[in-house]
C-alpha cells in the first residue's frame, strides 16, 4: 500500500521514523511498515514506544504529529493504519465513517502553563481560567487572581492567552473541562477540537504553544504536560471539585480515572470528583478500523497493527509512561481494550484468535 500523508506533506511536518530493530517477535510474518498521524500530545511517549516495538518485532512505525483533527481526517481518507487522538470520536463522527475501535494508549494532563516574572506558584480555578480565555479577565493583577494568590506579586500587565491554531484533541480536552466548570464558557464557546478564542496568540501543536509561552512574558496557555516539563515552563495548580489545588503528576492523573469506563472506552475524565485528582486529565487513543481490509492493505499489515496496539497495552510499554511524564492505563481500560481488539477483522475473520 502506498502511504500518502496529504496533511503532513502539504504542511511540511516532520515524521517520527523508527528504525527496524534486529530482533523479531512477530510470529514469523514479514516485517511491516506502519504509518499513523494525529495528536502531538502523546508523541513523546510514542517516540519511545515505537522504537521499543521496532526492536522487539522488527516492524517500522512512522508517525506524523499533525494534531488529532488531521489524524482523524487521514484515517477517514483511509491513508493511514491508525489515527492518534486525544478526543474520542463523537457519535456523529462515527456515523460518517466505517466502524472503528478506540484503544487508549496512556493517560496525560493538559496543564495551564504561564510565563510570569517572580511568580513561583500560581493557583487557578476553572471559572477564572474560563474568564481569562474568554477575554473577561484581561490583567494579571485582576482582583480575582490576586485573591486566589495573596502570596504572589502579580504584575500590572496584560494577559496574553496562547491557544492552538490547528484542530486539536488537546483543545477538546481543555474546552471540555471548561464547559463543566463554567456555564459562561459552555454557552458562549462550548467544547471542540477548534474553538473561536476571542483574543490572544495562536500556535501550532503542543510544541508551538509551549515554545510561545517559554519565549513570551505574561503569557498563559494550555499544553500537554510533557511539553511543559520538557521546556521547564511553570504551570498552575488547578482546583478540583473537592476544592483541592492540584498539580499534575502520574498519581494525580491516575486518580482522575477511578470511575467507570464504558465498554468502548470513549469517556471524558475531566473535572473528576475524586480526592487528589488533577482536573484536566485525559486518556489519549489510537483509533483503527474494525475491518482492516481497506486501501490494498495486507493481512500481515493488519496483524502488525494489532501487534503494535497489544504491545502498547503491555506492562512493558505502560511502565514507560511515568518515565516520560504520563500515567499508565488503569487495569480496566487495558482489559476492555483487549476485548475490543478481538473484534477487529480482516475479510470478516477475527485477526486475534
Amino acid at each position: 500500500m502506498k502511504k500518502i500523508f496529504l496533511s503532513v506533506v502539504t504542511l511540511a511536518v516532520a515524521f517520527t521514523f523508527v528504525a527496524c530493530g534486529g530482533n523479531s517477535n512477530n510470529g514469523g510474518r514479514k516485517a511491516q511498515e506502519l504509518s499513523g498521524a494525529g495528536a502531538t500530545f502523546p508523541q513523546p511517549f510514542y517516540n519511545v514506544v515505537f522504537e521499543q516495538f521496532g526492536q522487539i518485532n522488527g516492524d517500522q512505525v512512522a508517525y506524523g504529529g499533525i494534531g488529532s483533527g488531521g489524524g482523524v481526517r487521514n484515517l477517514r481518507d483511509k491513508i493511514v493504519d491508525f489515527a492518534g487522538s486525544d478526543a474520542f470520536l463523537t457519535d456523529n463522527e462515527m456515523a460518517e465513517m466505517a466502524p472503528v475501535v478506540h484503544i487508549p494508549t496512556c493517560m496525560g494532563a493538559v496543564v495551564v502553563a504561564y510565563n510570569l516574572d517572580g511568580v513561583k506558584e500560581l493557583k487557578l480555578t476553572g471559572e477564572i481560567i474560563a474568564a481569562i480565555f474568554a477575554g473577561e479577565i484581561k490583567m494579571w493583577n485582576d482582583e480575582r487572581l490576586a485573591a486566589l494568590n495573596p502570596d504572589e506579586k502579580l504584575p500590572a500587565e496584560a494577559i496574553i492567552p496562547v491557544y492552538r491554531s490547528d484542530g486539536s484533541g488537546t483543545t477538546f480536552v481543555f474546552t471540555d473541562y471548561l464547559t463543566k466548570v463554567s456555564p459562561m464558557w459552555k454557552e458562549k464557546f462550548g467544547a471542540g477540537k477548534s474553538v473561536n478564542f476571542p483574543s490572544g496568540q495562536a500556535a501550532k501543536g503542543n510544541p508551538g504553544v509551549a515554545g510561545v509561552i517559554k519565549q513570551t512574558k505574561n503569557t498563559i496557555g494550555y499544553v500537554g504536560s510533557e511539553y511543559a516539563f520538557a521546556q521547564k515552563i511553570p504551570y498552575a495548580r488547578v482546583q478540583n471539585p473537592r476544592g483541592e489545588f492540584v498539580l499534575p503528576s502520574s498519581a494525580t492523573i491516575s486518580a482522575a480515572a477511578m470511575g467507570e469506563i464504558p465498554a468502548d472506552t470513549r469517556c471524558s475524565i475531566t473535572n473528576a470528583d475524586a480526592a487528589g485528582a488533577y482536573p484536566i486529565s485525559t486518556f489519549t487513543w489510537m483509533i483503527i478500523y474494525k475491518e482492516q481490509n481497506y486501501s490494498d492493505r495486507s493481512k500481515e499489515q493488519a496483524a502488525a497493527t494489532l501487534d503494535l496496539l497489544k504491545y502498547i497495552l503491555s506492562d512493558d510499554a505502560q511502565h514507560i509512561t511515568t518515565e516520560v511524564h504520563y500515567a499508565p492505563l488503569p487495569y480496566r481500560a487495558k482489559e476492555l481494550s483487549m476485548t475490543n481488539l478481538k473484534t477487529v477483522t480482516f475479510d470478516g475473520i477475527s485477526i486475534l484468535q
